[in-house]
């Protein structure tokens, strides 16, 4: 095969695979999102048929022969198609690893795993998702043993979410915000708290929808790429640049709880819907890690719509559609959302106490992936971390153990992901505010100038570069959780008037 046959036959593999990932995705979302419950049993054999074929493409002696052939010329190509070659290679060395039929049989695993979450979430029944979880860790340990022999199993769990992330970086990011934020959670909870009693009143699922899209609108979102549905767990499903999906959920009487997830998603569609062109239905189409990816969704939910300027400019939209909010000021809302205290539930963790929530299902999977936890184990270790880091008792599963869809996925190894990206998001800010008048954007319902500061610095750059790479050149230093604990005392200072 010459080199130009194998660019071209790349480019025929690349979007065969894009093909299988599209549909499968778009069935994952039509399972998460609307489709009735049953429909999980033809859904879970389509998707069988559709991952033994997408395996066999991406694990075959045609990829292979693409590689061999492309690394014969590696001083021939492009950044792009090093990078692309790089990144297949990796996969293909894991892939190859899992047999055929153990692959196939974990993605049927985890299409009825979501099913059987959901269900046990609502029941408050642990019982009835333990086994299915037990499966699930067990086929990662073992993917992990097979995949990297000679790295620790959750560090190879890390790095499949964050590219270069490990235990020991993990270890030394917790251990400053541990030393920096407990004492602040501290003082915090000695001042007088916000009132926070507007984000309790009846908001209509009806207002709240009209709301939903006033959002998408101001943070840029396309009508025509982008669309919002309901689910039990929000979460963004990126088809391709061209078709993203976000979820959302709504409470009648927590308004805010939808309002910030779907700028969260949000953020995560504009990281997609903004890589570049050219790349497409190709390898380095999408966001590079999740711990960039969190940078952004987390960027836009705190930073911008937490903040004051925010806050005074969403306000009227607020009160026109929820008139029982006009007893209050906006100065109260934006107090009233950035309060910190410690709760149960992380998607509706303040910024201050989060990364706590974080610790806590780090150190669980740390202890799983290791076999010093099983499944069943889960739910009393959840409830002793939850009181060591949080001080707070756990009342039920639901608020508890199953409060999260992710390990019903297999999304072991994400969570650091969520602090990483926080932290990022505060060094970005201070990167962008060199040249971004960002309050004076926020305050006009602007944000054209912050997403292109972004888009320019990190989304269009799709997977071309390392994490830790594009980050550091997007901030422009190393990074340092210092920005993160510096940014989070001043906003606390500001709220409780310290």
């Amino acid at each position: 095969m010459t080199l130009s046959e194998a660019r071209e036959e790349l480019k025929r593999l690349e979007q065969e695979e894009f093909a299988y990932g599209y549909a499968m995705g778009s069935m994952h979302y039509d399972g998460s999102t609307g489709a009735p419950r049953d429909t999980y049993i033809p859904r879970g054999k389509a998707l069988s048929v559709l991952s033994a074929a997408a395996y066999a493409l991406s694990t075959g002696e045609r990829n292979e022969r693409i590689l061999d052939t492309l690394a014969g010329h590696m001083d021939e190509l492009t950044p792009a198609e090093r990078r692309i070659v790089e990144l297949r290679q990796k996969d293909l060395r894991e892939l190859r690893s899992i047999p055929q039929e153990e692959y196939v049989a974990y993605r049927e695993l985890l299409n009825e795993a979501h099913i059987v979450w959901t269900e046990a979430k609502e029941r408050d029944d642990f019982a009835s998702f333990e086994p299915v979880l037990q499966k699930i860790i067990d086929a990662n340990r073992r993917f992990a043993a097979l995949a990297a022999p000679d790295t620790d199993p959750y560090d190879y769990c890390l790095d499949r979410y964050e590219e270069g992330l490990t235990m020991e970086r993990c270890d030394r990011f917790f251990g400053v915000l541990r030393d920096k934020l407990v004492p602040l959670i501290a003082r915090v909870g000695r001042a007088e708290a916000p009132d926070t009693s507007m984000l309790d009143v009846e908001f209509p699922i009806a207002a709240q929808e009209k709301l939903s899209g006033k959002l998408m609108e101001l943070l840029g979102l396309d009508p025509k790429r982008c669309r919002l549905g309901t689910t039990e767990h929000p979460f963004t499903m990126d088809l391709s640049k061209y078709d993203v999906r976000i979820t959302t959920h709504y409470y009648e009487r927590a308004f805010a709880s939808s309002m910030f997830s779907v700028i969260h998603e949000g953020g995560h569609a504009l990281y997609e819907l903004h890589t570049a062109d050219e790349y497409a239905y190709t390898g380095l189409g999408g966001g590079v890690s999740m711990g960039v990816h969190e940078s952004q969704s987390r960027f836009f939910e705190n930073i911008i719509a937490r903040s004051r300027p925010f806050a005074e400019m969403i306000w009227p939209t607020l009160t026109g559609l929820c008139p029982e909010l006009g007893r209050y000021t906006a100065k109260e809302f934006w107090r009233a959302v950035n309060t910190a205290r410690p709760g149960l539930i992380r998607i509706e963790a303040d910024e201050l106490t989060y990364s706590l929530h974080i610790m806590v299902r780090y150190e669980l999977e740390r202890a799983f992936m290791h076999g010093e936890l099983e499944a069943r184990d889960l739910p009393a270790a959840w409830r002793e971390l939850y009181g060591k880091y949080l001080g707070i008792e756990v009342p039920d599963d639901r608020s508890g153990v199953l409060q999260d869809s992710h390990w019903s996925g297999g999304q072991i190894g994400y969570f650091p992901s969520y602090a990483l990206g926080s932290a990022y998001g505060a060094q970005l800010l201070a990167k962008m505010k060199e040249t971004v008048d960002v309050d004076e954007c926020v305050a006009a319902g602007d944000l054209s100038p912050v997403s292109k500061w972004l888009e320019e610095r990190i989304w269009r750059h799709g997977k071309l570069y390392r994490p830790t790479e594009l980050m550091e050149s997007a901030m422009g230093a190393p990074f340092d959780a210092k920005f993160y604990t510096d940014y989070l005392e001043a906003k606390m200072a500001a709220v409780y008037k310290f």
